[in-house]
């Protein structure tokens, strides 16, 4: 099936249609709830919901611009639709440490992928948010603002602060790791 005749179909709620298009997308799709998600199982309620979303809302793609990139904005903002609401970590005036204790350069340290991923999995909800989406998809403060309800402030003080619970992860687990090859 051609993906203009699989929009049509889910335009029309066929569902083979709907199937042709969740075996076409959702491996790039559950890539984005992931990088978003503490885990694999939210990562998958995600993914159901923005396809609940998608099949629900193809009506207003327009055929202009990128179809997949419409799939991947939908999917963005179903899984930020969820930390919006969590409005406990909203950090407006945060007082960022500067003087975190001195310690040796991680540039030397091996990181593995699936390491990093975890500790960045682990942060919390709205810090993850805007670690990905500044730093891993680009946006501007701006943007991350207006997609997760908040101010630029806040979301310039959530960066700040998964950074700086990324570095403490970081340098636990360098500090571990030196210490087992003693």
């Amino acid at each position: 099936m051609q993906i203009a005749q699989i929009i049509a179909g889910c335009k029309k709620g066929h569902r083979d249609a709907q199937e042709a298009l969740y075996r076409a997308y959702a491996r790039v799709l559950f890539s984005i709830c992931l990088k978003y998600s503490r885990n694999q199982a939210e990562a998958e309620d995600s993914l159901h919901d923005s396809f609940m979303i998608i099949y629900e809302k193809i009506g207003q793609y327009k055929s202009k611009g990128s179809f997949e990139g419409w799939l991947k904005r939908v999917t963005l903002n179903t899984v930020l639709q969820k930390y919006r609401k969590e409005t406990y970590l909203n950090l407006v005036n945060e007082d960022i440490r500067q003087d975190s204790p001195e310690v040796e350069d991680l540039d030397d340290t091996n990181l593995n992928l699936g390491v990093l991923l975890q500790h960045i999995q682990s942060l919390p909800n709205k810090y993850r948010a805007t670690f990905n989406l500044y730093v891993l998809d680009g946006y501007s403060h701006k943007e991350i603002a207006e997609m997760m309800g908040t101010s630029v402030g806040t979301s310039k003080s959530n960066l700040a602060r998964a950074r700086m619970l990324l570095k403490e992860k970081l340098i636990k687990d360098k500090v571990n790791f030196l210490r087992a090859s003693q």
